[in-house]
């Protein structure tokens, strides 16, 4: 039976599947990543950006159907998909700019030679492990800038996203990247060790969770392969002061049901100065009651499924677990009645160190909300946790949250705004929400090989 399908999470039924390889197909596509690379790498950087160029603008022309892909692979809202789209396109477009200079030598102190400089050249074919959460964002935030480098790609998409990134793949193709050059890999993940054991495979770049991380982390280390994760996170939103709660508390509620709260730079665990804390816990609630649930195919609709029954049941269980041992559930906290993964958005309270809640990644519609008298008390417990992905601080005196916002124990600190994704912004965390950088000239930065260069005087 493959493991490929399109599932749709509206009604539950199976639209499509796909036939996925074996181990001797596996390595087969490594053969044409390779061999692609000989090619590819020695394309000179500006023509590379023009097929990012030209990949941004398919993107652009194919934005409703990207979009509508998405939307019945794993119930992304219409409105967050073409959003999503958009930003993928965009992080195309910024490589495409900026990537030739990116790659241009790196000048050094001489130290008594003629010259010293560091070459910035490709290494070869990368595996891409990658999420549903965000099919085509997170793909391009890996793909782009190593194409830019001159690597070619080998792409193992989660278990739902097969027509997505088929379509990726159709993309990148039409822009000119030559056969090989992206390659989709139908894989089941046991197959994925020998994938990354094959001495072609330079580099592999996992997001997913922390056990698809561990092992392929494992995978990597007994291979000395290089490797970058992007896992999960618990994200703290520190609010001082509002002077509109009710504004501030709109603003939470929508980042957190963004994608049906399935991200994992999601504000999870909203702390709240005690001076505010009961408005602004009546507001939230009042928002998050009256978000739009529906079919994601429905413009009006601002939250559409979960992913999968499965992930429904498991943010359910984690509920239950916290309400078993006294939380308080203010709206929510159950699964919607009907077909489809459908969960009611959740804001609970109450959360205690003895409950899964306290220290697991939610993933999905549920805010935990926290009284907080003493702020360093608050931003002790935000970074007691073992995740470090991003978090952010609010208040209406910026300098004053910036203080704060510095003190987290993340990858990314933001004042007055949670999770910014931007081409030009590095992306990633600390602790166990894994190690290395996307985005930026940071995405260059991975698997690049940093290559001396040193003419001595005679």
């Amino acid at each position: 039976m493959s493991s490929y399908r399109t599932e749709n999470p509206t009604t539950g039924e199976v639209e499509r599947t796909f036939d996925a390889l074996d181990r001797d197909g596996a390595i087969a596509a490594v053969d044409r990543v390779h061999a692609a690379y000989e090619q590819w790498g020695t394309v000179p950087a500006q023509e590379r950006a023009e097929v990012l160029r030209r990949t941004a603008d398919l993107y652009e022309e194919r934005a409703d159907e990207l979009a509508r892909t998405i939307a019945v692979e794993m119930g992304k809202p219409l409105k967050e998909a073409k959003g999503e789209v958009k930003l993928a396109g965009s992080i195309y477009r910024w490589y495409a700019d900026h990537g030739p200079a990116l790659l241009e030598d790196e000048q050094l102190d001489p130290q008594g030679a003629m010259s010293s400089a560091v070459r910035k050249e490709p290494v070869g074919a990368l595996l891409g492990v990658m999420p549903w959460n965000y099919p085509y964002y997170q793909v391009a935030r890996f793909v782009a800038p190593n194409l830019m480098i001159g690597n070619t790609i080998l792409l193992k998409h989660a278990g739902i996203c097969a027509a997505s990134n088929a379509l990726m793949e159709e993309i990148l193709l039409q822009a000119g990247l030559p056969d090989g050059g992206f390659v989709n890999l139908l894989a089941p993940s046991s197959i994925i060790p020998d994938v990354i054991a094959d001495p072609r495979v330079q580099g592999v770049s996992l997001t997913g969770s922390e056990a698809a991380g561990a092992s392929v982390a494992e995978a990597a280390g007994k291979n000395l392969t290089k490797s970058v994760l992007e896992l999960g996170g618990s994200d703290a939103m520190i609010v001082l002061d509002a002077a509109d709660v009710e504004a501030m508390a709109r603003t939470a509620a929508k980042a957190r049901l963004s994608n049906a709260g399935q991200a994992c730079n999601s504000p999870k665990r909203i702390f709240v100065a005690d001076e505010i804390h009961d408005d602004f816990l009546a507001a939230l609630t009042r928002n998050v009651e009256k978000t739009v649930v529906g079919d994601p195919l429905d413009e009006a609709t601002q939250m559409g499924p979960m992913s999968s029954m499965q992930a429904r049941d498991d943010l359910h269980e984690q509920v239950q677990d916290a309400v078993s041992k006294g939380a308080t559930v203010h709206t929510g906290g159950r699964p919607q009645d009907g077909p489809g993964a459908f969960y009611a958005p959740t804001v609970l309270t109450g959360i205690t160190p003895d409950m899964r809640a306290w220290d697991e990644e939610l993933f999905g519609p549920v805010a935990m909300v926290y009284r907080m008298t003493d702020v360093d008390a608050a931003v002790e417990q935000a970074n007691a946790s073992t995740f470090g992905l991003s978090g952010s601080v609010w208040s209406d005196d910026p300098e004053k949250a910036a203080e704060v916002a510095t003190r987290l124990d993340v990858g990314m600190a933001y004042v007055n705004e949670h999770g910014t994704t931007l081409p030009g912004l590095p992306f990633g965390g600390v602790k166990r929400s894994g190690y290395g950088r996307e985005l930026a000239r940071d995405g260059m930065h991975e698997f690049v090989n940093r290559k001396l260069v040193r003419v001595a005087a005679k």
